[in-house]
């Protein structure tokens, strides 16, 4: 037999510090924990210096995802890794096996963490303001995925198989001896379109919107990989073989677990079919998102680690619906407001004045038919922004008048308040491109991109 806590300590897990058996203080992975707290302050710090400065200056900070179509969005590049009690990273490749052993087990942890909680990684990012900017300009999709690079992904293929080519020959691999390869450290091109990437001796959690607290994503991933790696210290206590089982555990879950590694275009429709067939979930919008919290499974996870109880659950996934749709609801009629105030009595103006250059031509019986072009095409866009006002308007007093069940009424707001606003603006920027500049009331694309005047 294996001394198990020693061995155990060369993969960087204790056998006396599962979570049944002592407070999360005294883990052997609490640096992890402190250290993300750490990094929770110091980011909200952040935001509110960044929107106290730019207040000073007579500047607006914005922290909104995605405030303009077409353009590149806003969000934070979550950098996750785990450390022991000396500050060694344990997703730092080694040169020696027992060290890539080590790896590997941290490694293959996140792996099944990722896929049999993505959902849940996915609420973790899911707020109104995210759902415009995943899978669009840079921003990773909606479907969670792990990038490993392909050299990395080689070496895991191997491993499942068992066989390790080199040079032409093949041999028999097994974890924890000499014949495990030297593992390559960051090669990759670090694909912008991941949304977990491995980047050397890291994970870039790439879907964390930025007006964002990183407290939720981090306390996802630390939750749910702290379960993977309990299972996978659970097993290797009972070990009769250390080695033998160290190597059955990384193929086995490598074996059940590779269809989250994608290292291609998360931006394509091959992909979003691929991962269908893979059987990944793809929750589109926060509202596809937000039941994942209290799925029976993620209660279970979150309340076995003592991170929150089935009461504490139910208050967030109610709270979650709520800011939705409070949110939804102000841009809703923050649109109304300007479209009403600003939008039509710059257009109206601009009517009348074309109108005026058109019964001009008339009377001097010169070729009016382009100003008149010009005029019915404002009249007819001025006419539909009017009519999406109005109509906006009235959904939305449908909609609050019954409102219902909190997720019901939520999946409302998404399927017919959002398409309405939608709509709505595009007449604006039609018009937009169309009134004279003199009289547009709020600065334009140009204006806000380029300082163009």
């Amino acid at each position: 037999m294996h001394d198990l806590d020693a061995e155990l300590w060369k993969l960087g897990v204790s056998a006396k510090t599962k979570h049944n058996e002592v407070a999360p203080a005294q883990h052997e992975l609490a640096p992890v924990f402190a250290t993300t707290n750490i990094a929770t302050d110091h980011n909200q710090l952040t935001m509110e210096i960044m929107k106290k400065v730019a207040d000073r200056h007579g500047l607006a900070c914005l922290l909104h995802e995605k405030p303009f179509a077409g353009v590149n969005g806003s969000g934070k590049h979550n950098n996750w890794s785990i450390s022991n009690n000396d500050g060694k990273n344990l997703l730092d490749p080694g040169t020696t096996p027992s060290d890539n052993a080590q790896f590997l087990i941290f490694l293959v942890a996140v792996i099944k963490a990722i896929d049999e909680y993505a959902d849940l990684l996915r609420f973790s990012v899911a707020t109104a303001g995210n759902d415009h900017r995943l899978g669009a300009n840079e921003a990773p999709p909606a479907i969670m995925s792990i990038f490993l690079g392909d050299e990395l992904t080689n070496v895991i293929e191997q491993i499942e198989t068992g066989v390790v080519k080199n040079n032409g020959t093949s041999r028999t691999l097994e974890i924890g001896v000499s014949t495990l390869p030297v593992l390559p450290k960051d090669t990759t091109d670090r694909n912008r379109t991941s949304p977990f990437a491995f980047t050397g001796n890291k994970f870039e959690f790439r879907s964390v919107g930025s007006s964002q607290s990183i407290a939720t994503p981090n306390f996802i991933i630390n939750t749910i990989v702290a379960e993977t790696l309990s299972q996978i210290a659970d097993r290797l206590e009972k070990a009769e073989d250390f080695n033998a089982e160290v190597n059955a555990v990384v193929k086995e879950i490598i074996k059940n677990h590779k269809r989250i590694i994608f290292n291609g275009n998360n931006y394509s429709e091959e992909w979003v079919a691929e991962a269908e067939r893979r059987g990944l979930p793809n929750l589109k919008t926060t509202v596809d998102a937000i039941p994942a919290l209290v799925a029976e499974k993620n209660i279970k996870v979150l309340e076995k680690h003592g991170v929150l109880n089935r009461a504490e659950i139910f208050s967030r996934y109610e709270i979650c619906l709520e800011n939705y749709i409070k949110t939804i609801r102000i841009e809703a009629l923050t649109m109304i407001e300007m479209a009403n105030r600003q939008i039509l009595p710059a257009s109206l103006a601009y009517v009348r004045k074309v109108a005026d250059t058109v019964a001009s031509l008339n009377a001097a019986g010169a070729d009016s038919s382009a100003a008149k072009g010009k005029l019915d095409k404002l009249v007819s866009l001025t006419s539909s922004l009017q009519a999406a006002i109005d109509q906006l308007g009235v959904k939305l007093e449908e909609v609050d008048a019954h409102e219902g069940d909190l997720l019901e009424h939520a999946r409302t707001y998404k399927d017919v308040i959002i398409p309405l606003m939608g709509e709505m603006r595009s007449f604006a920027d039609k018009l937009e491109t169309l009134v004279d500049a003199s009289l547009w009331p709020i600065p334009t694309y140009g204006d806000l991109l380029f300082g163009v005047i």
